[in-house]
């Protein structure tokens, strides 16, 4: 049976849906959580605040879809360029710290001290 797809220029790629790889069930609970996060009125932060939030989480977690369109909401929102700055600076403040941890994790679990210290650099 041929598929009654809508056709497509030459050489171009179709790409399936967005979440077309979970069940319809699973779907509408995603979508419930996102929705009772984003837009309840018992929400506790203003929407700017969730979104440079939003932002820091969804680059650390790589998702790019999610990069652009909380970018577009923080903006729309009323966050500035120097609030969406800040918050891509402590995701990488703390995507840097995770890997400080990771190895020396890893420096304890191999019993290797290549660099001898006393704790962090810098002080406050």
């Amino acid at each position: 049976m041929e598929s009654k797809s809508a056709p497509q220029a030459a050489g171009a790629e179709q790409k399936p849906a967005s979440y077309s790889m979970m069940e319809p069930k699973m779907r509408r609970i995603y979508g419930q959580f996102y929705r009772e996060i984003y837009y309840s009125e018992e929400k506790h932060l203003d929407t700017k605040t969730q979104e440079l939030i939003s932002i820091a989480a969804s680059l650390v977690a790589k998702c790019q879809g999610c990069i652009e369109g909380h970018i577009k909401k923080a903006l729309s929102s009323g966050a500035t360029k120097e609030e969406i700055s800040e918050a891509i600076s402590i995701a990488c403040a703390i995507n840097a710290a995770a890997m400080v941890d990771l190895t020396d994790i890893a420096a304890a679990n191999l019993n290797i001290d290549h660099f001898p210290s006393d704790g962090p650099r810098f002080r406050f």
